[in-house]
């Protein structure tokens, strides 16, 4: 810091200090301490209040305020700098003539935190800060009032209230989804069913959750139907992804009819049937079934998987029925005629497993699940901040070839539907 020469009273003088400008490397390397010091020293907050103070009272020592303000000493106050409560003496202005004190606009607004450093909090809780640490966490700003834990836990749910609001009220009429993929996730003794849509671009987005303690058909219907007066189209074509839960399949033709065409996750599929088998040949089994799923046309994957049928037709006919359950629903993409590149990205139901992973890495550490919105807000909150970041779909420039297909897909359904009335 540099030193100035400042004349005091009687003439004497004597040094002060000056506000040196640290470049940005230099001050990025400051400690919190320093730096918090160095912006009240460069950006005094106080200044802001002194001039609205001036604007009411006039100007200092004058023996007559403004329309009958006047200046009434100091107080003990504090304002938020991010999540952070700073301590600060506050001028006070009392007005003769209504015999109350004024209220400072800019005071007031700086007591409140706001929505972005709510958003901030919001992500520290969710990235496994908890309420109760939050206080020796805090960053380390000289005689800061740091929040309490109680103080932290309202200020997360009122920021968590507001990410659930935004999910479950999502306009979705402003995309073009071409496939949706439909999934659940276990939280305490039920769980919640979610939705990720995948647009003609590529781009995923998070549709919305319901509550329910299984995946059955009722729950799934509403669920759907719901998306639908939120705006989803699908009389296009929607490719379905679905592990082998029922509910959603018997939903899906409910609601979406023939423009709902289901792809079973050939993962699930596979795995559901060497559970059948003895745990010695269950190696050989799965390695026969994913070199057949990874077959580049429905012909040769087909003639592949009815090979292994009848290989286990000789060893456990549960596993052939498992086999047969869904067998055309896991071809779908090899039906469709969708390029490799495609297929593996729509072939399981890895779109929304991955999401569900990323969720449980914010929500698993929660030990005590209290309530139903606690759950729903907790999940909201992890979707919305897991969004931004989700990549397009591997082989997204082809998912118009997809569009056509399906098109094509629908037309057959309808002719079959006809012949059949």
């Amino acid at each position: 810091m540099k030193k100035l020469l400042q004349l005091t009273g009687k003439g004497k003088v004597r040094k002060a200090k000056a506000v040196e400008i640290r470049d940005l490397e230099e001050y990025g390397a400051m400690e919190m301490d320093s730096k918090v010091a160095l912006i009240n020293e460069l950006i005094p907050i106080g200044l802001v209040l002194q001039d609205e103070v001036t604007a009411l009272a006039g100007e200092k020592y004058k023996r007559n305020g403004l329309n009958g303000h006047d200046r009434w000493g100091k107080q003990q106050g504090s304002i938020y700098i991010q999540e952070q409560r700073i301590p600060i003496m506050v001028p006070r202005v009392r007005d003769s003539n209504g015999d109350r004190e004024v209220k400072f606009r800019s005071y007031e607004q700086m007591q409140e935190p706001g929505a972005a450093a709510n958003d901030r909090l919001l992500r520290k809780v969710l990235h496994g800060l908890s309420c109760g640490r939050y206080r020796e966490c805090s960053a380390a700003i000289p005689e800061a009032l740091s929040l309490s834990p109680s103080t932290v836990s309202r200020r997360y749910i009122r920021a968590s209230r507001r990410k659930l609001k935004e999910i479950v009220e999502r306009r979705l009429d402003g995309y073009n989804f071409v496939a949706i993929a439909l999934d659940g996730k276990s939280f305490g003794d039920d769980g919640l069913i979610m939705s990720v849509g995948i647009t003609t671009g590529g781009k995923k987005v998070l549709m919305g959750i319901i509550q329910s303690g299984s995946e059955n058909h009722t729950v799934c219907r509403d669920f759907l139907k719901s998306l639908i007066n939120r705006g989803l189209r699908y009389e296009d074509g929607l490719l379905c992804v679905i592990d082998g839960a029922k509910g959603f399949r018997k939903a899906i033709n409910e609601v979406f009819g023939v423009h709902g065409i289901i792809q079973r996750c050939q993962w699930h599929k596979r795995e559901n049937i060497v559970q059948y088998l003895p745990k010695k040949m269950q190696s050989e089994f799965r390695k026969k079934l994913q070199a057949a799923y990874e077959k580049d046309n429905y012909d040769k994957a087909k003639t592949a998987l009815l090979g292994i049928k009848k290989e286990l037709r000789l060893i456990n006919e549960s596993a052939v029925a498992s086999m047969e359950e869904g067998f055309e629903e896991s071809l779908t993409v090899h039906r469709l005629g969708l390029p490799r590149e495609l297929r593996r990205s729509l072939k399981t139901t890895n779109i929304i497993e991955s999401v569900l992973a990323l969720v449980g890495q914010k929500t698993d550490k929660v030990d005590y699940w209290k309530n139903s919105d606690q759950k729903q807000r907790w999940v909201a909150t992890a979707l919305l901040d897991i969004e931004p970041r989700l990549n397009r779909v591997c082989g997204y420039r082809y998912l118009k070839n997809l569009r056509n297909a399906l098109q094509r897909e629908i037309l057959q359904g309808k002719r079959k539907e006809a012949v059949a009335a």
